[in-house]
């Protein structure tokens, strides 16, 4: 176990929050310091949160992930500097910090495939890409190059190089290095090829050792068995994609049956049960889809989701902005899930997140219990959360009515961790119209 699996992770996308240009224009300007100048530290720590996860900030085509140098920060966010001033300006507030690390392609502007255009079969780093010198591409290059989902933009790299590997090794050490990063994610890691996994993870445990605390690897994934990019010698860590799409569709549906199952089916106590113990990244939004204020019907639902969100195994993510329920579609060309913001601001939702996080926090079952559903009905969920030294009831209520859930909880008495207030189980238990409760029992 390490630092990660305890934390609130609150994910920016630098180069939308702080209003750079689309593509690189080449022009340095220092936008990345807006994370501190702005407030966004101290509102990160306000929130609760433990770990900043900050996608791709290095010298890139347009978007990030179209990596030119990987070892510079874009010019469009500032310097390595500027880098290193927000990673310690996060530890000073008690924030650990992810970077993105994006390791299954580059830009076309990446200097070594640059190298091969300019070169052809003369370049030393040929072999770094899966190049045929008989095709052609969109781009009239008279080569062709396998590229990440069609898109020849981004150049696929080749993991069955042994010079490549070195030379990303050697960029991710000088990142540690450099900037005192805690840990990585890993971009489309269901891409990567298992055995490049593995050398990471060995990497990731060498730079642990050396820095005497866990050096944690989280892998982007989609769909399927999250067992084959998580594991001992794998990633510590996946998104947590099932549940997401199970999370706002059980809302809209007025279905909590659907949750309920991939919940029971990733950490309950049954033989089939697939991550128990596991600690995935939860989020009800991200920068790849739209927000969650625009994709639930009725924004009341913001409130249990959120609880839901704190309380269910795993570890919480919240994605700028959407704390206080900013809007955002996800629509073709359009960067309105990656949107320039100003000054971060609070509203009776982040109060209800950062209440969530601290119950949380405060909660040896809710980061470290094992799973119980207890009811399930189609606008209501209870569950338990057990660790050996505490238990904590869960119980959500998506309806707009109040609801009365009846439930074998084996304890006379409990406290709302997030309210304080006292409950007693006798009789059955009210919740609240679009509510969450989490009860510690006393017994």
């Amino acid at each position: 176990m390490s630092w990660f699996e305890p934390s609130f992770v609150y994910q920016i996308y630098p180069l939308g929050l702080c209003g750079a240009p689309h593509e690189n224009d080449g022009v340095l300007e220092h936008r990345l310091l807006k994370i501190i100048d702005d407030g966004w530290v101290d509102h990160m720590a306000r929130l609760g949160v433990t770990c900043l996860l900050l996608n791709p900030v290095f010298e890139s085509d347009a978007h990030g992930y179209d990596t030119r140098d990987y070892a510079r920060v874009d010019c469009r966010l500032g310097t390595n500097e500027d880098l290193r001033a927000v990673v310690d300006a996060c530890h000073a507030a008690g924030i650990k910090v992810l970077l993105d690390g994006v390791f299954n392609h580059v830009g076309r502007g990446f200097w070594a495939f640059q190298d091969v255009l300019e070169r052809r079969g003369e370049s030393p780093y040929v072999g770094w890409f899966e190049i045929d010198f008989n095709g052609n591409n969109c781009f009239n290059d008279g080569l062709s190059y396998s590229c990440w989902e069609g898109a020849q933009s981004l150049v696929k790299l080749n993991h069955w190089n042994a010079e490549l590997n070195a030379y990303l090794a050697d960029v991710i050490r000088g990142w540690v290095r450099e900037f005192d990063i805690d840990g990585l994610r890993l971009d489309v890691a269901y891409c990567l090829d298992q055995g490049y996994l593995r050398s990471l993870r060995g990497l990731a445990d060498e730079i642990g050792r050396e820095r005497g605390e866990k050096f944690p690897l989280v892998g982007e994934t989609m769909f399927g068995d999250y067992n084959q990019w998580m594991g001992e010698d794998l990633c510590d860590s996946v998104t947590n994609y099932e549940a997401y799409k199970g999370l706002w569709s059980s809302m809209n549906s007025a279905n909590m049956h659907e949750i309920a199952y991939a919940l029971e089916r990733q950490s309950g106590s049954h033989p089939w049960d697939l991550y128990t113990g596991r600690h995935m990244l939860d989020f009800v939004d991200n920068h790849d889809v739209p927000r969650i204020a625009t994709k639930l019907d009725d924004a009341r639902h913001l409130r249990p989701l959120y609880g839901l969100l704190f309380a269910m195994c795993g570890v919480p993510a919240v994605y700028y902005g959407s704390e206080w329920g900013i809007e955002g579609e996800q629509l073709p060309g359009d960067h309105e899930l990656r949107p320039a913001l100003d000054a971060p601001e609070w509203n009776e939702l982040t109060d209800w997140i950062s209440a969530l996080a601290a119950a949380r926090a405060e909660s040896e079952a809710l980061v470290w219990g094992d799973y119980t559903q207890l009811q399930c009905q189609p606008q209501q969920l209870v569950f338990q959360r057990r660790s050996e030294g505490e238990r904590v009831i869960v119980a959500i209520n998506t309806a707009a009515e109040p609801a009365t859930v009846h439930f074998d909880a084996q304890c006379g008495r409990g406290v709302d961790l997030v309210t304080g207030e006292e409950h007693d189980f006798g009789g059955g238990s009210e919740l609240a119209p679009f509510s969450a409760c989490y009860w510690r029992c006393e017994r």
